[in-house]
């Protein structure tokens, strides 16, 4: 029997054309009054995986064969159009998602909306706040290399979020590819009690079409892009494979659940309804993750895939969200997250700002309630009332202008100033929802940093309005200036992370900038006591100048290393004591900047034992100028050494990598304190100088295929090996006598 089925995409992609947009500056927007939907149906998904896995391109898919789109286009398209969610230039360019995009669409009569995120692990925020705000999610593992590292990271985070998934194994047309593989790794790397709901027919360049577990049937995808899907019965030569996996998938279910459990051991089979019943229960609450199969670039399985989201992933109102009363200390209230409940005060999330010459944007989840345009909102962290001018859906860079938004939306808000993460309440609200708080979402700390200057001192003011725009819009990108060496610091979340928004600078403000790597916060400082003796002296027409000091400097303790200590020792007035200020400023200014280097002299006690004066000639300059003269003398007479910063790191990575680990600990003068198991990851405390970690993150994912993750934190300053100290002192002095280095 053939049954020919055309999706309903096309109907979809005709109305879709149809309607009238206008342009807002470079987003197309339109403006329609949206469509009503019960909680039932909606479902509010993410699309995640490890960077390459084909995250993007199914979704290219979904919105064809939704009807949002009329024309697919390709990651890395000839036509130099890409995908529909890449829509920052330098995504289409490199083909890859650098930014979280928002989008939504209809499938049999059920509101979706999607986020697709980055796979790349320097844009891993992207990740966390998008799944800090779905119900549901789309785990996507590449046939070929199966779970990887970002698979790692994104299942991490759905665990900290509690977000139920589904898997799809994608790209099943590619050489070496297995569904099996895949589904193993799934289970032991990942823990997931998962299990085929549908199996391919055929690998690689034979991949041909799939079979439907639950359904019993065989799935053909027909037609222009595989818009007709042709349902056929099971080939005689799968039978046996089918049986055998359908049985795996009982044996999964009965696992977990009770009314699977006790047919499974009556030996009765379940109905089809009873099995999908089963899928869903166990699925939305990550009890059980079931596996689809296919290939999003050959347009095959994505319409199964929607169904399934539909099928088992959660509804807004099946997820219970929680919201922390401020005035209680902590104290947790249920919200009332059913769409046709407009009677609880509406309660929302920011959790994505983007700032363009509009004004900022400002992605919001809603939790409870209702909102309608030009109302007015309670920001519960600055207390701050805003109006709401202005609520639009948002379609990668295309825009909706809507009305109202109702529990369970994910809306754009415009003219709302905020930071991501902030909490939004009616402005007067009654006990116990008086004052809310959602928690906020996990954000990492920075692993890389580097120096960045604008290439024109005229540029600067758009080098300050860049940088204001990316920190507040990206909260794993910080910022800084170092005291120091006056430098302008960005840290982030790795060296392509940086890369993008050096790139941005040029691109979209106009300002080239020179990168190099920040200077270490050495400290100059002695290793012996050195006694001076330095006399000031200077005649001219009139007053002169004269100043006398005697004493001594020695080390201070090295958790002392930062600091500066003066110490009048002097007796009787050989020194008036008004011109001790001047001394102590004199050797405080002359430790700004090293003798033997260009780092800050510190660990330093300057002791004052004795000097002279002069009735008319002294005076509070020429004593500042005897200290810091004093001080120069001192550190210029061979006892002087550099102490450098010495981090501790902790290491988390697989233990097959731990010979590479250990080799690029050791490599990088580190030193183990420490070492655990947690799982099937080896977590290594060490101590390792800040001067050997940059580029730290780049080795520590080769050696361990990407897998590998660090952490660092200051530690305490350690003596730097004489080789060190004598490069340092011969760098210093080559760059401040260009000449003689010349010569």
């Amino acid at each position: 029997m053939v049954v020919g089925a055309l999706v309903r995409c096309g109907r979809q992609a005709a109305r879709f054309q149809a309607s009238p947009l206008f342009r807002y500056g470079s987003l197309r927007c339109s403006s329609s009054a949206a469509e009503f939907y019960p909680s039932e149906r909606i479902r509010n998904i993410g699309i995640s995986a490890h960077i390459d896995s084909g995250k993007t391109t199914l979704t290219e898919r979904v919105l064809f064969y939704t009807g949002k789109i009329d024309t697919m286009h390709e990651v890395r398209g000839k036509d130099n159009v890409g995908a529909t969610m890449d829509s920052m230039e330098l995504e289409r360019q490199r083909g890859i998602t650098i930014q979280s995009a928002a989008t939504y669409s209809t499938w049999k009569d059920t509101n979706i909306n999607i986020i697709d995120t980055p796979g790349h692990v320097d844009f891993t925020v992207e990740v966390e706040r998008a799944l800090r705000v779905l119900d549901g999610a789309i785990l996507v593992l590449c046939a070929v290399g199966g779970v990887q590292s970002q698979t790692l990271t994104v299942n991490r985070q759905m665990k900290r979020y509690g977000v139920p998934c589904i898997a799809f194994i994608n790209k099943l047309d590619r050489w070496n590819a297995s569904h099996t593989r895949a589904l193993k790794m799934m289970r032991s790397k990942l823990g997931h009690n998962a299990a085929f709901v549908q199996l391919p027919i055929g690998l690689e360049r034979d991949f041909s079409a799939i079979i439907d577990i639950v359904e019993q049937e065989t799935l053909y995808f027909d037609g222009d892009h595989g818009m007709v899907i042709r349902k056929e019965p099971i080939p005689e030569d799968m039978l046996e494979e089918v049986q055998m996996r359908r049985q795996d998938l009982l044996e999964s279910l009965a696992n977990v659940d009770e009314e699977i459990g006790e047919l499974f051991l009556e030996e009765k089979e379940p109905t089809k309804e009873q099995l999908k019943a089963a899928i869903r229960r166990n699925c939305v609450t990550r009890k059980f993750t079931p596996v689809f199969v296919g290939s999003a670039l050959k347009n095959k399985g994505v319409q199964p895939l929607l169904d399934g989201v539909l099928d088992y992933l959660p509804n807004p109102a099946e997820v219970e969200n929680t919201a922390l009363i401020v005035a209680s200390e902590g104290e947790k209230i249920v919200l009332e997250n059913k769409r046709e409940d407009i009677t609880a005060p509406f309660l929302g999330l920011a959790f994505k700002l983007e700032n363009g010459k509009y004004g900022q944007l400002t992605y919001m989840r809603i939790y409870q309630g209702m909102l309608e345009k030009g109302s007015y909102l309670l920001n519960t962290r600055t207390n701050k009332k805003v109006r709401v001018p202005r609520i639009v859906r948002m379609h990668s860079q295309n825009m909706e202008d809507i009305s109202s938004v109702r529990a369970g939306d994910i809306a754009a808000f415009f003219g709302v100033d905020c930071n991501s993460g902030d909490t939004f309440m009616p402005v007067k609200v009654e006990a116990p929802h008086s004052h809310l708080t959602m928690e906020s979402m996990h954000v990492p700390e920075p692993v890389i940093s580097l120096s960045v200057k604008p290439n024109k001192p005229t540029d600067n003011d758009k080098f300050t309005k860049a940088v204001t725009r990316f920190t507040k819009e990206d909260p794993t990108f910080k910022v800084h200036l170092d005291e120091e060496s006056k430098e302008t610091i960005f840290s982030g979340m790795g060296e392509l992370h940086l890369e993008i928004y050096v790139e941005r600078l040029k691109r979209e403000y106009d300002c080239p900038a020179t990168v190099g790597r920040p200077r270490v916060a050495y400290r100059e400082t002695l290793n012996t006591k050195v006694e001076f003796d330095c006399q000031h002296k200077k005649q001219t027409g009139g007053h002169g100048q004269y100043g006398r000091v005697i004493g001594y400097f020695e080390p201070l303790p090295r958790e002392k290393v930062n600091m500066l200590e003066f110490v009048d020792k002097t007796i009787g007035a050989c020194i008036p004591k008004s011109y001790m200020p001047a001394i102590e400023k004199g050797f405080r200014e002359c430790a700004t900047q090293g003798v033997m280097s260009d780092y800050n002299i510190g660990g330093v006690k300057m002791v004052l034992t004795d000097g002279v004066q002069h009735e008319v000639d002294s005076s509070d300059a020429a004593f500042f100028i005897a200290a810091y003269n004093a001080t120069k003398q001192a550190f210029s007479k061979g006892c002087t050494t550099i102490m450098e910063p010495i981090m501790d790191v902790e290491i988390a990575f697989p233990q097959e990598f731990n010979k590479n680990v250990l080799g690029l600990i050791s490599k990088r003068r580190g030193a183990m304190t420490g070492s655990e198991h947690q799982d099937d990851y080896h977590v290594v405390s060490a101590e390792i100088p800040l001067h050997d970690m940059f580029g730290f993150s780049t080795d520590l994912r080769a050696c361990t295929q990407g897998k590998g993750e660090f952490s660092m934190e200051f530690q305490n300053y350690e003596q730097a090996p004489p080789a060190s100290v004598a490069e340092i002192f011969k760098a210093t002095e080559d760059e401040r006598n260009p000449k003689k280095k010349k010569k």
